[in-house]
């Protein structure tokens, strides 16, 4: 039986494989960062190794080693988004997430090398295979490691425009809801969402939306207030709008918006004295 050049190949690492992993062990050891070895002990740089070898060898039987999206290499790439995402969390750049798999080299092509000592093309074929099988590995761990880092970046402006637009009921039926900062169509979303959420959690008549913190209102800021008023209106509740300064008024008109039909106040103590007005109750000063 003729044995093919990429068969030796797998042949030669599995042979190799306590060799290899303690090589490349010691070298993913002493090529971590200062930084980051304070987020990764010695054993699990260790056992992250061994993990990845364990997969790593059947996959190289397959014969596939110019390929890594097929299925044979499934198993190997779930590994490296896991990795990736990981250290993402852990605060990794994406070079020290590379090197998880190119450090990888050194130890390989000295099991090649001493597998194939004698045969100088067998080694050359072996090293090349190697290395286009490495380079793909890692340049899938760097997206893995991007996507991760965009998914993470995503969540964390989703949150931030979470804690940005804050839903308080300041009195039984009224719901206040402060807006600081520009508001776009994605936090005009989150805005409707958590407010009408809140008024039927709160079974609320009145919500004022105090846009005081907001910079400037252009046409799309206004046709977004606008949407959200109605939002409001459908949900069977009133709506005043606060914090409407002389300059926003004078935009407002400028831009020809229509808002006739929504209620506005200067400022937020206005805009609560007439909920409470309209929610029936009633204030004396003594």
């Amino acid at each position: 039986m003729t044995v093919t050049k990429k068969t030796s190949i797998s042949e030669a690492l599995s042979k190799r494989r306590d060799d290899i992993e303690s090589q490349w062990t010691g070298e993913l050891k002493s090529s971590t960062s200062t930084s980051a070895k304070g987020r990764l002990t010695s054993a699990e740089v260790a056992d992250q190794a061994k993990q990845f070898l364990d997969i790593f060898h059947p996959a190289l039987q397959t014969l596939q080693l110019d390929d890594i999206n097929g299925s044979e290499w499934l198993e190997v790439r779930a590994f490296l988004d896991e990795l990736s995402k990981r250290r993402v969390l852990a605060g990794f750049s994406s070079d020290e997430t590379a090197k998880f798999i190119f450090s990888l080299k050194r130890s390989l092509f000295d099991a090649l090398k001493q597998e194939f000592s004698g045969d100088s093309i067998q080694l050359a074929d072996g090293i090349w295979q190697v290395t286009v099988l490495l380079d793909n590995l890692g340049l899938h761990t760097i997206k893995s490691y991007q996507k991760a880092r965009e998914d993470v970046i995503n969540r964390q402006q989703e949150e931030l425009l979470e804690l940005s637009t804050p839903v308080v009921k300041i009195w039984e039926g009224i719901l206040a809801l402060p807006m600081i900062g520009t508001l776009d169509s994605a936090r005009t979303q989150i805005v409707m969402e958590s407010l009408l959420q809140r008024i039927v959690e709160t079974e609320a008549q009145i919500a004022i939306i105090d846009i005081t913190g907001v910079p400037t209102v252009d046409t799309l800021v206004a046709q977004h207030l606008l949407k959200t008023v109605t939002a409001i209106r459908l949900m069977g509740a009133d709506c005043i709008i606060s914090g409407v300064r002389p300059q926003i008024a004078q935009t407002i008109v400028h831009l020809g918006v229509d808002l006739q039909g929504v209620t506005t106040k200067a400022n937020l103590a206005d805009a609560l004295s007439l909920a409470l007005k309209r929610s029936g109750f009633s204030f004396s000063k003594h």
